[in-house]
């Protein structure tokens, strides 16, 4: 691993289980042979710039105390394999220096994607996807960018900081041009200022409103992806009674089967290579339950994955 990028081992508590109920977190795979590789942003510093309500830095831990103890989609071997060749890097060892730890995240991304693996990154804040992003900016690669979430994120720095609203802008606006198109499905027309849409749309990028999100708008989404790309799942595009553990809970927001359709679809998509999954609040969730959808949120990625022909089925 580069010596730009610290990372931070991770120990979650796996259920005792019997031998024949093997659980995901009993699965994952050492990294000499992994096809798939987690890593956690444990940093809400962006939130805080930003005004909202911290708490997302615990997220990597909770998603992952939910997704170790799912079972593995016992109707394909596929999925079964694919998890055994998925590595859990661990955490970027986050500073609270916001700018240096995405550059980190973003030094981590690279060696994973020259590597040839496929990437899940577990925030943290959303402040995540720019660090994201930076993984195919310092490969010199160009990639699109599919967001689902309430809100467009192309916000100004803020006193030429960084924050969770302004990940998008940063990438638009990096001077690599590697994010060649910025799509965003989800948005509340409550939370969508004119002017981050003129500017997505200016862009050569599309804002699509929730009430213009039905079911087969994921797979038309990553249908007219024309090149590499990255999907980032803000979990406050979902609505609140289904997410609340979140900064910024959503009233009519989008509903689960979509969202889950768009989890899955993107990892069937032969264009995508990582993900990312944003603002996760423990600390503001009931009963675990925006954690849960966080970490079958992973799971119905990684079992679109699977279905690949690119992954070996034994």
């Amino acid at each position: 691993m580069s010596d730009e990028a610290v990372l931070r081992p991770v120990a979650i508590e796996l259920p005792a289980t019997a031998e024949d109920d093997p659980r995901i977190g009993h699965l994952l795979g050492p990294s000499e042979r992994s096809w798939v590789t987690l890593v956690g942003f444990p940093s809400d510093e962006g939130v805080r710039r930003n005004g909202g309500r911290p708490g997302a830095a615990a997220g990597p831990a909770e998603i992952r105390r939910w997704l170790y103890r799912m079972t593995p989609d016992a109707s394909s071997t596929r999925f079964t394999r694919l998890i055994e060749h998925t590595h859990d890097l661990g955490d970027v060892a986050v500073t609270g220096a916001l700018e240096a730890d995405q550059e980190a995240l973003g030094a981590v991304v690279a060696e994973e994607l020259a590597s040839g693996r496929f990437v899940v990154v577990l925030g943290g804040g959303h402040e995540v996807a720019y660090g994201h992003f930076l993984g195919y900016a310092r490969r010199g690669a160009g990639v699109e960018i599919l967001n689902w979430d309430a809100h467009a994120d192309v916000r100004p720095l803020a006193g030429g900081r960084a924050h969770s609203g302004s990940p998008f802008r940063q990438a638009l606006e990096h001077p690599s041009g590697a994010c060649r198109r910025y799509t965003v499905a989800g948005l509340q027309p409550q939370s969508l200022a004119s002017a981050h849409r003129v500017f997505v749309e200016a862009a050569g990028g599309q804002a699509i409103l929730r009430h213009q999100v039905g079911t087969p708008t994921p797979l038309a989404l990553l249908d007219a992806i024309e090149h590499d790309a990255l999907v980032s799942f803000d979990l406050d595009a979902l609505d609140q009674s289904i997410a609340p553990g979140v900064s910024a809970p959503a009233t009519d927001g989008l509903d689960l089967q979509v969202w889950l359709r768009a989890a899955e679809e993107a990892g069937r998509c032969r264009r995508v290579f990582s993900i990312d999954i944003a603002e996760l609040n423990p600390a503001l969730d009931r009963d675990g339950q925006t954690a849960r959808v966080a970490a079958l949120t992973v799971l119905r990625f990684l079992r679109g994955l699977a279905s690949r022909s690119a992954i070996p089925a034994r």
